[in-house]
């Protein structure tokens, strides 16, 4: 599949991210633990340069913990700060709190040395879409100040939210980069409804699901649909028309509803109806060993 999707307004936040980086102190890169480096974009190391830089990981709760395991052990190794979180219950977000304090006491302790006063420390969270950064804000500061929603491209402008007395935080439209050259980054990338459903085709990607997905989680994937025991010597085809034939998703005459059942398949990996998955680990990544 050739899957690429940068549209204008992403062109525009590449930019705005540069022009504020000077206003902030500490960059939070959001990214999904479900595809820990297909999530990120590669142009956000650059753009950031020697900026001071958080990994946080969202939808840890949706991500395979074994792998995570592994993830966190891999960037502790390189010297990457990194942060597991769900958003949605708040799982580790006081961990980020503390960790932004941390990572700014050297700055204080030399601003207190020259009588400077106290101030709050100011962050930019920045990251792909759908990845969950209006859920994370809203979750952090203890209000909705930040609109969500399940489909990319939510946040469309840059705005300043206080998230306490001492954290100022500048959010940032989600964006992508302008080319996927990596078959295995786009495949995730909308596996996860970080590019829009609209510009897909939905049944082949519901195909390639199946070949991954068999691959790594055939039992909970069996159990899911209450499929046949022998579909690992089955085709993507087969185990999707089996799929549609247990869910019911037929049109006149008898014949699959394919668009039908797509929707659902991918659906229900997004909500973690199929189980907590990682569609990648380290040692898969030909840029991250372990």
């Amino acid at each position: 599949m050739n899957i690429q999707w940068f549209p204008g307004h992403m062109a525009k936040t590449r930019k705005m991210i540069s022009e504020n980086l000077k206003l902030v102190d500490v960059v939070i890169e959001l990214a999904d633990a479900r595809i820990p480096s297909s999530s990120r974009n590669p142009e956000i190391n650059k753009i950031v340069g020697n900026k001071q830089k958080l990994l946080v990981l969202n939808k840890a709760d949706m991500a395979d913990p074994a792998i995570s395991e592994k993830w966190r052990s891999y960037y502790n190794r390189i010297g990457e700060k990194n942060i597991f979180v769900d958003s949605i219950s708040g799982t580790n977000l006081n961990l980020v709190k503390k960790t932004l304090k941390e990572m700014m006491q050297p700055v204080f302790e030399r601003d207190l040395s020259k009588g400077r006063v106290f101030r709050p420390i100011r962050i930019m969270v920045v990251g792909i879409p759908n990845v969950g950064k209006s859920t994370f804000i809203n979750k952090l500061s203890g209000r909705a100040i930040a609109q969500t929603g399940d489909r990319p491209g939510v946040t469309r402008s840059k705005q300043w939210v206080r998230i306490s007395g001492d954290i100022e935080l500048l959010d940032t439209p989600g964006v992508l980069w302008p080319k996927f050259d990596d078959d295995a980054t786009a495949l995730n990338l909308a596996f996860t409804g970080a590019i829009k459903d609209e510009i897909m085709d939905m049944e082949e990607l519901a195909l390639k699901f199946i070949e991954i997905i068999i691959n790594s989680y055939a039992e909970p994937f069996k159990e899911r649909y209450k499929l046949s025991d022998n579909i690992e010597e089955k085709t993507p085809l087969e185990i999707l028309d089996e799929c549609a034939l247990k869910r019911g998703c037929l049109i006149k005459g008898g014949e699959i509803d394919y668009s039908r059942i797509a929707v659902i398949l991918l659906d229900e990996f997004r909500g973690c109806k199929i189980g907590k998955v990682t569609l990648e680990s380290p040692m898969e990544n030909k840029n991250e060993e372990v």
